[in-house]
């Protein structure tokens, strides 16, 4: 079943500029694991809202709010990175994305300034992204 998490996953991973910056293994969904080489990027799902219909239809629009966190050594690399975040997300469309159909991708906000683990420095970008599933 693919969620919002999936979407901005592969969207994240074909993004040149982005791994320019952070390593695909540094992309996790879920949790980052300890020790993981910084900088680091977390996606998670924060909310689920499915439209509602009386029939049980063969796809169902979904929209996922999805929270990337960025996780950096210094304040500018994270500064730099939410940056390009938002580039490669925000705006995006597309007839297929990691299995969601008529994909739609919109700036949600962007978190607060955080000290993460380990004196690391952490800031997430939100997403509001729309599928068919």
């Amino acid at each position: 079943m693919t969620t919002g998490v999936d979407i901005i996953g592969e969207i994240l991973l074909g993004n040149s500029a982005l791994l320019a910056r952070v390593s695909a293994e540094s992309i996790k969904a879920g949790k980052l694991p300890d020790g993981i080489p910084l900088p680091a990027l977390l996606v998670r799902r924060v909310s689920k809202v499915s439209r509602q219909t009386l029939k049980r239809e063969a796809k169902t629009r979904k929209v996922d709010r999805i929270s990337v966190t960025v996780r950096a050594a210094s304040y500018i690399d994270q500064t730099e990175i939410i940056a390009l975040v938002e580039d490669c997300c925000v705006g995006v469309t597309a007839d297929e994305i990691a299995g969601g159909e008529r994909v739609s991708v919109l700036d949600a906000g962007t978190g607060p300034d955080l000290l993460g683990p380990g004196d690391s420095f952490e800031q997430a970008q939100d997403l509001r992204v729309s599928y068919d599933a």
